[in-house]
């Protein structure tokens, strides 16, 4: 009896390295340098490899789940190579009503402190992840990273610490809320 069998799709993702950047590959580590930056993408369950001024990731098995490791992995080798070329940039506004808010960069720490909010005799804060920067101006915050995880946790770190509870919104509108993500208003 004869049988046949359906060959699966060669998974396999070709990235361009733009000009300027180098990207060394190993032990499951992609490092892309520009300068004085760096960020390095740890991955598994790939194989990847640098040819020239190319990555190539490919599929293990080529089944449907490499295809979607492969097409991840290539979206965050992308976002490094974006965020070397020109940061990612969020923008944040400060909105109180019923107090005025004070917002300070506590650099020691690394975090970010709110006080008077809500007419709270504590402060609050935030966490600001390494290789971030957080600038404070009025009643924009400014925070800015080659790392597109990074300055996105960041900002929502910034926007959680002055997450309001127990309490009617519609009333209470006070808070920091982010109103730029990387050029784009929301």
């Amino acid at each position: 009896m004869l049988t046949f069998t359906k060959m699966a799709n060669k998974v396999e993702e070709v990235i361009e390295v733009p000009e300027g950047i180098n990207v060394t590959i190993s032990d499951n580590e992609i490092t892309a340098k520009k300068e004085k930056n760096n960020l390095t993408l740890k991955y598994r369950g790939i194989l990847a490899e640098a040819k020239g001024n190319k990555i190539n990731l490919n599929g293990i098995k080529n089944t449907k789940k490499d295809k979607r490791v492969v097409k991840t992995i290539s979206a965050h080798i992308k976002n490094m190579f974006n965020g070397l070329i020109k940061p990612y940039e969020y923008k944040l506004q400060i909105c109180a009503v019923h107090f005025p808010i004070t917002v300070s960069v506590d650099k020691n720490k690394n975090v970010l402190v709110i006080k008077n909010f809500l007419g709270e005799k504590n402060e609050r804060t935030a966490k600001i992840l390494a290789n971030v920067v957080v600038e404070v101006a009025k009643e924009i915050i400014t925070i800015s990273s080659s790392n597109k995880e990074a300055a996105g946790q960041t900002a929502a770190n910034i926007e959680i610490a002055t997450k309001i509870r127990n309490r009617d919104r519609r009333t209470f509108q006070d808070g920091i809320f982010i109103t730029e993500k990387c050029g784009e208003q929301i």
